[in-house]
């Protein structure tokens, strides 16, 4: 990885090229120049991360499969995801080995569990909040990738490309399944776990995570 860094406005212009109006949208803030920074000093922290984020969201589309049988749709999106998610934990792992970067596990950051203490306890309250911070997982996922891509080499900028398009196909899955299994609108459930995910998103972190806020 290269360590020298764009201007933030050209930064924000490549980002933009490569993700949707409405992703960006969705998302309550941009993520900041200063993880863009963290991330550049922990290229293997990043990847091992990234490996493990992938790992995890591959489970969380199976804890899905499981929970919820009776819902047609949702069974075969999450199948597909799941199936999507293992092969890029396949792809990071073999990046890594071609690196020399030894796969280990990390503690988790405070991102995921930050936005999962607001999940509502009982059904189908839950299940909608599960999916609407799996939008903004896989959401904030293609942001980061785009505002790393133009500081990365050939190789892992080229796959990093791929992955904003399938992951970008992720957050439009989990975003269709929770208004289609709503019988009420989920607009301001959305708009509280953006809050919350900005938020996140922007404070302090003492150790660096692909989804961790800014270095403290």
């Amino acid at each position: 990885m290269s360590e020298t860094l764009s201007e933030p406005a050209a930064v924000k212009t490549d980002a933009e090229a490569l993700l949707s109006d409405e992703l960006l949208a969705f998302l309550g803030c941009r993520t900041p120049d200063a993880w863009v920074a963290w991330a550049l000093e922990n290229p293997e922290l990043l990847l091992i991360d990234h490996a493990q984020c992938e790992k995890k969201a591959a489970s969380t589309a199976m804890s899905l499969l499981y929970r919820y049988v009776d819902q047609p749709l949702l069974l075969t999106k999450m199948s597909q995801l799941a199936r999507e998610e293992l092969l890029h934990f396949e792809q990071v792992v073999k990046l890594m080995e071609t690196r020399g970067i030894t796969y280990r596990h990390l503690s988790a950051s405070r991102y995921a569990e930050g936005l999962r203490r607001h999940v509502r306890a009982n059904d189908p309250e839950r299940l909608f909040d599960i999916l609407i911070i799996g939008a903004l997982i896989e959401a904030r996922s293609c942001e980061r990738f785009a505002r790393l891509i133009p500081h990365l080499d050939a190789e892992l900028a080229k796959f990093y490309r791929t992955l904003v398009k399938s992951e970008g196909r992720h957050y439009e899955d989990y975003l269709m399944l929770a208004r289609h299994l709503s019988d009420a609108p989920v607009d301001a459930r959305i708009a509280f776990f953006a809050e919350r995910e900005a938020e996140l998103i922007q404070e302090p972190d003492t150790a660096f995570r692909f989804h961790s806020g800014v270095p403290a």
